[in-house]
């Protein structure tokens, strides 16, 4: 065993252990367990159990881009100030003023991208085990000899689950893979252009970021499109429960916990003022209209509490106005 398989093995006798409890949960449902779809069910509520476990590391990758997203117009200011030069002093300059920067606002520009390096491991360990398993080798914890030359041999629709687009035996594989492929490239431009579209303040999209996520708008699709000809089907099904569990994961973001002064910010207080209105609370529709576009929902609620806890009778109007 090579160094990678040996720092893999205990996430991949986890992954084959949860592949085979689902396995054998259809199977006494009354699956055939060597059929393709038991074990594409299988797969797909295997993705299923290791996205949920990632949820907190997601969680605090929204976190940090989040408050990269605040220090992004400091950020540009700081670029802009030493644009055009080029000497060593203003290079060492703009390095220490931005490492000043991130230190005072408690930003970490890696710390955005150490969930993604946490998932790939998990990840290889996924598609180790699938793959391993469509070739017949020994599984490997839970997953025995019998259980992987089972699952090498199945097939779905007469596609064996072990072929790939490139080396397809037959139609079937060709149809099924470019069909998953059409999707997960679809799911996975959705996925972006909802960040890049609604999810970015005008302040962020002036700075160099957006530049940055508006090429991934492009790049990562055609990455799905390239590798998604070499994958075999069982572990496209995976990567394609995971692209959809992504995409509806960052809808629900935005929709509820948007970026301040974005666009979906926008929208949500748009939807909080319909709401209010509904239920016929007149004040706080005054409130949510007076605050403009450019309030935060803070801001919105504290003006809410503020003229919920203040509120004046018709006695106190009419003595007020015999004072004055």
């Amino acid at each position: 065993m090579d160094l990678i398989g040996t720092i893999l093995w205990p996430l991949k006798w986890v992954v084959s252990a949860i592949l085979v409890g689902f396995h054998w949960v259809f199977e006494n449902l009354g699956m055939d367990p060597s059929a393709g779809i038991t074990w594409v069910l299988s797969i797909i509520f295997l993705t299923f159990v290791v996205r949920g476990a990632l949820i907190p590391i997601f969680v605090r990758q929204i976190k940090s881009q989040r408050r990269m997203l605040e220090v992004a117009p400091q950020l540009k200011k700081i670029q802009d100030k030493y644009k055009g030069k080029k000497d060593q002093f203003s290079r060492e300059a703009m390095s220490r003023e931005t490492m000043a920067l991130y230190k005072e606002t408690g930003t970490n520009p890696l710390s955005s991208c150490l969930p993604l390096l946490i998932q790939m491991p998990i990840f290889f360990s996924l598609y180790s085990v699938l793959h391993e398993a469509q070739i017949n080798k020994t599984g490997i914890g839970l997953l025995s000899s019998d259980l992987a030359k089972s699952f090498g041999n199945a097939s779905l629709f007469g596609a064996p689950l072990h072929e790939t687009f490139t080396n397809a035996s037959g139609w079937e594989v060709r149809v099924i893979a470019g069909f998953m492929i059409v999707v997960m490239t679809a799911s996975q431009f959705i996925t972006q252009l909802q960040l890049v579209a609604k999810n970015m303040s005008p302040e962020t999209k002036e700075s160099p970021m957006y530049r940055q996520q508006k090429m991934m708008l492009y790049v990562l699709p055609l990455v799905f499109v390239i590798s998604g000809l070499s994958f075999p089907l069982g572990v496209m099904f995976y990567w394609l429960a995971s692209n959809i569990w992504t995409m509806a994961q960052q809808y629900f973001v935005i929709r509820s916990m948007p970026t301040p002064g974005s666009e979906a910010a926008l929208a949500r207080e748009a939807r909080l003022a319909k709401k209010a209105q509904r239920s016929g609370s007149s004040a706080t529709a005054g409130v949510l209209t007076e605050a403009g576009a450019g309030a935060s929902l803070a801001e919105v609620e504290a003006r809410v509490n503020n003229q919920r806890q203040q509120p004046v009778g018709k006695s106190r109007a009419k003595k007020n106005g015999k004072t004055k």
